[in-house]
């Protein structure tokens, strides 16, 4: 068992390395190796697949109930805007500053030094495995997914995200859907041929005007938002295809696949989802561990970004250190406080805690 204040100064260190390395999404080894060579350190035996590193605690019992530790350890590429060095790690004014210090570096070292403090306890109610994973943020099938098979029963899941230690109860998925509208190609100085452009704007105001029946409670309405559109080869010519790219927004009062099947019916030009398998996810207000958040006084929330809760079938709950809005930002940071803070809590909300 370690004592906060004792692993502070360490953790730190931990995340600094981390920060100097280099690690967007499918380019993780370097950051792997990191955390197994802490572990190594540490003399915790690792699994391992791909870029993904996990542990068990010490105690581990087949017939207890297993809670998942998550975070990830792959970045987006660095904003522009950038005033200091994105991969040197530099303290000012208690602010850890660096690309992946908050997203997700803070919530991912505050979660292994929350497995620390309890791996060699005999008696927990539970087991944990704290999982150091990949291609969280292109939620890659060579991330959180590919080891899910591997870790055995998970009953919960406390997936380490920037949240100011509040408790994201609900969480919005994602569907990638594109259109294709198809015309007929003629001269543009005579009246002849069918623009695909005009059908295709013709279905992105309906898209955007439309709106679906039912609404969650707490993620609100769910969210389409046209991102790209492409057509035409020259400017004589009246286009006879045009393609558009949708983001959709889900939420849980419908599947991701249904969603596409209502929007389909809405539009005459052909949609085509990229995926399905992002759904929207969630927990109870009645599950054990949103209880013991709300008796040591987190609140909470339905968040409307993704994170690795979309790709896992079993309760989940997304609260870290950190703050969401700083994620993907030029001089993204963490405090300090915050990860100590965050390590005092996650342990506060593990202690006793009974799923």
């Amino acid at each position: 068992m370690l004592a906060i204040k004792d692993s502070i100064t360490e953790a730190v260190e931990l995340l600094s390395s981390l920060i100097r390395t280099p690690s967007l999404s499918k380019k993780e080894e370097a950051a792997a190796k990191i955390i197994r060579d802490f572990f190594t350190k540490k003399n915790i035996p690792f699994l391992q697949k791909g870029n993904n590193t996990w542990v068990k605690n010490k105690y581990w019992t087949d017939s207890k109930p297993s809670i998942l530790l998550n975070s990830h350890i792959d970045t987006v590429k660095a904003a522009a805007g950038w005033t200091k060095d994105p991969f040197s790690p530099l303290i000012e004014n208690g602010r850890l500053y660096g690309l992946g210090s908050n997203d997700a570096g803070g919530p991912l070292i505050a979660l292994l030094f929350t497995f620390l403090h309890f791996y060699e306890k005999e008696n927990l109610n539970y087991n944990l495995v704290f999982a150091a994973s990949a291609e969280e943020e292109i939620s890659g099938k060579n991330g959180i997914a590919c080891i899910v098979p591997e870790l055995g029963k998970i009953d919960l899941g406390i997936i380490g995200e920037p949240t100011q230690m509040q408790m994201a109860i609900a969480e919005k998925g994602l569907m990638v859907i594109d259109g294709i509208a198809k015309g007929k190609a003629g001269h543009a100085a005579r009246n002849e041929g069918i623009n695909a452009i005009y059908i295709a704007l013709e279905d992105i105001q309906t898209l955007k005007q439309f709106q679906f029946e039912k609404t969650s409670p707490l993620l609100g309405p769910i969210k389409i938002s046209v991102t790209q559109i492409e057509a035409g080869t020259q400017h004589n010519v009246v286009p006879d295809n045009c393609s558009f790219v949708i983001d959709v927004r889900s939420t849980e009062m419908y599947s991701n696949e249904a969603i596409f099947n209502i929007l389909q019916a809405q539009c005459e030009s052909e949609l085509k989802a990229r995926s399905f398998r992002l759904n929207s996810s969630g927990i109870p207000l009645e599950h054990p561990i949103v209880k013991k958040g709300i008796l040591l006084g987190r609140n909470h929330y339905g968040s409307p970004t993704l994170s690795d809760q979309a790709l896992l079938n079993f309760p989940t709950i997304k609260i870290g250190p950190g703050d969401s809005a700083r994620s993907h930002t030029a001089d993204e940071y963490i405090k300090v406080l915050e990860i100590e803070e965050g390590i005092a809590l996650y342990i506060a909300i593990l202690n006793g805690l009974e799923i």
